[in-house]
């Protein structure tokens, strides 16, 4: 088994890290947030005051972070950062949604002090992390890929090598641009049929067996009481936040400027869900820009 450094305990990486504990590898957890920490140590993990110590003679660094410059500081700051930490030959595995640039740059640098790394980014929700069910969508060489994949396939069911350094984070971009446009079209389909008197769950059935099927509409109907374990039905609590999905559109977006793509459907979506975030549901899952087609009472 495989000793290894986990940072990041956010609503994703707290049960990555439970996993990895329940597949017998040690695992040392760093956050900044001590109910997190506890939570997690509870589960058998052991922690440390600072990242740096609990980086120190790990085989495999997994990181969970909030965006780029979060995972550049803390893995390139001069002096405290933990390249000045982290033993050569040890391997770096990125699960943070970022740019791909600043993948590139991370990865380049521990490359200078003999150090491995893959960006790795994941899908399938926070339900995703607890099963151990996530993809992930890996960036970086085959050895590196190879190096990593026994320990992804403890938290994730599929794992996939994109291509080089960077090219996880393209993926994840791409595909949660996706996620979003299926997102509203299936919110906008439903509200339409409901304005003009259908129930919502014989219209998400037909579309389900026709050819309107998809993921949002099959798995994560954004229609309160549709489905049950679903966060439509709980308020839209919990799961993948509206703030981070419009994160994640402007990370798609930025990726569309470099390459001079044409993504007309993606940037209105990414305008939807910024207004979505910023009239007070930033909180609330992203199945709840439902809400945003609903009709008013007549």
């Amino acid at each position: 088994m495989a000793n290894i450094a986990f940072i990041g305990l956010g609503n994703m990486g707290s049960p990555m890290a439970i996993n990895l504990v329940k597949a017998g590898h040690q695992v040392c957890v760093f956050d900044l947030a001590d109910e997190a920490v506890s939570k997690v140590v509870a589960a058998g993990a052991v922690t440390k005051k600072t990242a740096a110590e609990c980086v120190q003679n790990a085989q495999f660094i997994i990181s969970m972070l909030p965006a780029g410059k979060h995972v550049d500081a803390v893995y390139l700051t001069e002096k405290t950062g933990l390249i000045n930490y982290i033993e050569p030959n040890s391997l770096v595995i990125d699960s943070s949604t970022i740019d791909a640039a600043t993948s590139c740059k991370v990865a380049q640098a521990l490359a200078q002090k003999k150090i491995g790394f893959v960006d790795a980014p994941v899908s399938g929700g926070v339900g995703g992390a607890v099963a151990g069910t996530l993809s992930f969508m890996v960036g970086g060489s085959l050895a590196e890929f190879e190096q990593a994949s026994p320990i992804l396939e403890a938290m994730g069911k599929n794992i996939f090598h994109a291509g080089e350094h960077g090219a996880g984070q393209i993926a994840k971009a791409c595909n949660n641009m996706l996620l979003s446009i299926l997102m509203i079209g299936t919110s906008e389909a439903l509200q339409l049929g409901m304005a003009n008197g259908l129930d919502p769950k014989v219209l998400s059935n037909i579309m389900s067996k026709s050819s309107g099927s998809n993921w949002t509409l099959d798995v994560y109907n954004p229609c309160p009481d549709v489905m049950d374990n679903v966060p439509s039905s709980n308020n839209y609590q919990g799961g993948f936040m509206v703030d981070l999905m419009a994160k994640d559109l402007g990370l798609a977006m930025e990726t569309a400027l470099a390459s001079h793509s044409s993504t007309p459907l993606g940037a209105l979506a990414r305008s939807l869900y910024a207004m979505h975030a910023n009239t007070g549901n930033g909180s609330k899952d992203f199945s709840s820009i439902f809400n945003v087609f609903n009709l008013p009472s007549k």
